[in-house]
């Protein structure tokens, strides 16, 4: 690799981790955070949650399935979560720069440089893991050699990420009976999939419009990127809909704004989860499920209004993984149902809310 430039890692710690640039050549600051899963790159980089992160990657080889085929399906990409990439980099310990796939059409490098995307290989992703694990998550730069390095050091969730990466006009999928408003906060497409194999229109529109006004059978709640408590005129809309009583069913930082509607208050997690294999119990059960997940804040469910009750809990960490009304058919999740990628045990999540709202139909 004597001919590739040379790239870094800088943590705001001043740690240093020096590799090769296999993406875009520019420098980048953002907030770096680890995933443990071991495929899904094409996926993981779609995710708009990743806005404004540099992502390492702990699973050693990365690229050897190369980056899948463009196709458009009923206006999304079919093997993409979104319509770009969102991370702010990516670091990886080896990159195969030969990728071998059927529906491989390039190199993950090539990908990364036409999104302006920089990366750096061979790294220790492992100790950079570590370090996350024991000192929290913080703030970093890529640096590849040739390029403006970032004066500072900048913290993304100051910023207002979801107004970033919302739709701006409303846009409508499928031809259902079911109408389902999806508040878009940073949505992945297969959210809007799985709704439209459950026989429903979705109506995705901004993170901040008043959908209350709509004709509507029930609303979803979208993942998205950043502090919760910057979202608060999606919250406000949300106790709009609840006055409403139809069925609601929030997804990562939906599962989250819903929460802040039923009172309770959020925080931000040492270093977050991200992984497809982290474990939820339905509480009152014994019934485990694995999950997928990618969030930095969770919910504080001792906060919640008394109507309120938790309704997953992980069982790393005791920390909560979703809510649910004692009555009204209002629930969300902080993992993530739809997947893509990870595991789908938690995908009847999405029959339960059709249930709801065939039930509020009657």
């Amino acid at each position: 690799m004597s001919d590739k430039k040379t790239a870094r890692l800088v943590l705001e710690d001043g740690t240093l981790f020096k590799g090769y640039s296999f993406g875009a050549a520019t420098s980048v600051p953002g907030e770096v955070v680890f995933n443990t899963a071991m495929t899904g790159y094409p996926e993981s980089l779609t995710d708009p949650s990743y806005s404004g992160q540099i992502l390492v990657i702990t699973y050693p080889l990365v690229g050897n399935y190369g980056v899948p085929q463009f196709t458009e399906e009923n206006g999304m990409l079919r093997f993409f979560e979104s319509n770009r990439i969102h991370i702010r980099g990516l670091v990886i310990s080896d990159y195969s720069f030969k990728y071998s796939h059927w529906n491989a059409v390039e190199s993950l490098g090539k990908w990364l440089a036409d999104n302006d995307v920089p990366a750096v290989c061979g790294v220790d992703t492992r100790q950079i893991t570590k370090i996350i694990r024991e000192r929290g998550v913080m703030l970093g730069k890529v640096l590849v050699e040739g390029t403006p390095e970032p004066e500072q050091f900048v913290d993304p969730n100051r910023e207002n990420l979801v107004a970033q990466v919302s739709t701006k006009q409303a846009q409508t999928y499928g031809n259902g009976r079911h109408r389902i408003v999806l508040v878009d906060c940073g949505c992945k497409y297969n959210i809007i999939r799985c709704l439209c194999d459950r026989d429903a229109t979705v109506i995705r529109v901004p993170w901040d419009y008043d959908f209350t006004q709509l004709e509507y059978d029930g609303v979803m709640l979208s993942n998205g990127p950043g502090d919760p408590q910057q979202c608060g005129a999606t919250v406000a809309n949300i106790k709009k809909a609840i006055a409403l009583g139809k069925p609601i069913f929030g997804i990562c930082l939906g599962n989250q704004l819903l929460s802040i509607a039923a009172g309770a208050t959020t925080f931000k997690l040492k270093y977050g989860h991200r992984s497809h294999n982290q474990p939820a119990l339905m509480v009152g059960t014994n019934r485990a499920v694995i999950t997928s997940q990618n969030h930095g804040y969770a919910v504080d469910t001792a906060t919640l209004d008394p109507e309120w009750e938790p309704y997953f809990v992980n069982l790393n960490d005791g920390t909560s993984e979703g809510i649910r009304h004692k009555s009204k058919p209002f629930f969300s999740v902080q993992f993530h149902p739809e997947a893509s990628g990870g595991p789908v045990d938690t995908e009847f999540l999405f029959d339960q809310f059709i249930q709801n709202i065939e039930k509020c139909k009657r």
